[in-house]
């Protein structure tokens, strides 16, 4: 434990001068390692009164002003934050995952909070949500990216809009289409990956499929067993019944990772789609069978490399996981939920600092295991 903490605290004065540069002025500058700091503090909830007074201050306005209005750039340091995960846990066979979490909220003044379907509580509520792009390896896992979505009772009120300081250009987008815009920006910044994967929301979005392929983009994305798809042989058939004429023999077990009660076991197979395949690429309709219950099965669509086994496509599918796991982790360790903030810009920066927090940590922990490792082989 001695160890892990040392390296978590060097890790936040090379994680602090890293960011240093998006802020105008020193007191914010400062202030900024404290909330983060305080983020990853042993409180109960991590809020703008409270992360103060871990601080020694004695009101939460730094806090608050850090927040909503002090000069920083919070899209730079939104780069910064991906730029250091990949720097420390990249790797060329890398997973983007996109998902969306939801955040409680009580009244109508937090920017795009509205009774809507929240995931995280698996009910509707009054909520915020929030789309995410996690990216994951063999070194770990970070979220890298976000975005707030605004529904259209939102977007299609400018005065609500700019009561809680979202911008005149901001209007409406799904949360593919929000998704989309992430994982360009990850494409644009050069970050190794080998595969995109979601959940049916993302994967029932032909317009995100169809982008991701024009773009030779591998993918793995759940989709819904209603969905009607093209076979190799032209026919047009539902995803479930498509299934149905699997033979016993195409179905593979196989492990997808570790889970809270040992190996993540299923059964697997896949059906080849499309008939004009791109030149070395092909299509696939992906199911995923429970051994408890084999009526119980989950469809995906996968575009990627022909060569492709089909384990390479069971373990993208299950590599989604890993942004359970952030969120979870966030939440818990990060503060990601915790948040008091109402408006735009405020939703931003809390949730940017929150991912810096979330991705210090993750780094921390994996140089603390190597450095642990090391140890040991030298002993």
């Amino acid at each position: 434990m001695g160890v892990v903490l040392d390296v978590i605290s060097v890790e936040l004065e090379r994680v602090h001068a890293r960011i240093a540069g998006r802020f105008v002025r020193s007191e914010p500058r400062a202030r900024v390692r404290e909330y983060v700091s305080g983020l990853v503090a042993g409180l109960e909830r991590k809020n703008g009164w409270t992360i103060a007074e871990q601080a020694g201050e004695v009101s939460p306005d730094g806090m608050q002003r850090l927040l909503r209005r002090a000069d920083w750039d919070i899209a730079g340091v939104r780069d910064d934050v991906r730029d250091y995960v990949i720097e420390h846990l990249g790797e060329s066979d890398g997973v983007l995952i996109v998902d969306e979490t939801g955040f409680v909220k009580k009244g109508t003044r937090s920017a795009g909070v509205q009774r809507q379907y929240s995931g995280t509580a698996g009910r509707t509520e009054n909520c915020q949500i929030g789309t995410f792009l996690a990216y994951a390896s063999g070194s770990g896992h970070a979220l890298i990216d976000r975005e707030l979505y605004l529904p259209r009772s939102w977007t299609d009120d400018r005065d609500r809009c700019r009561a809680a300081g979202i911008p005149d250009e901001v209007g409406f987008a799904t949360k593919p289409q929000q998704a989309q815009a992430m994982i360009d920006r990850a494409v644009q910044a050069g970050v190794p990956f080998a595969w995109v994967t979601g959940d049916e929301a993302y994967g029932q979005a032909h317009y995100l499929r169809d982008w991701l392929e024009h773009r030779d983009v591998a993918y793995v994305l759940a989709t819904k067993r209603t969905d009607t798809l093209t076979t190799a042989g032209g026919d047009t058939r539902r995803a479930d019944e498509l299934v149905t004429t699997l033979s016993p023999g195409s179905w593979r077990r196989l492990s997808v990772g570790a889970g809270g009660h040992g190996p993540r076991l299923y059964d697997w197979a896949r059906v080849p789609l499309g008939t004009a395949w791109p030149p070395g690429r092909g299509r696939w309709l992906l199911a995923r069978r429970s051994i408890s219950d084999p009526s119980e099965i989950a469809y995906y669509i996968a575009y990627g490399p022909r060569r492709s086994r089909l384990l390479d496509l069971a373990w993208t599918a299950g590599s989604r996981w890993h942004v359970e796991e952030c969120f979870q982790q966030a939440n818990n360790e990060a503060g990601l939920d915790h948040y008091q903030a109402r408006s735009w810009r405020a939703w931003y920066a809390h949730t940017t600092l929150s991912l810096l927090a979330l991705a210090w940590l993750a780094v921390a922990k994996t140089q603390a295991i190597q450095g642990e490792t090391a140890s040991a082989t030298r002993a």
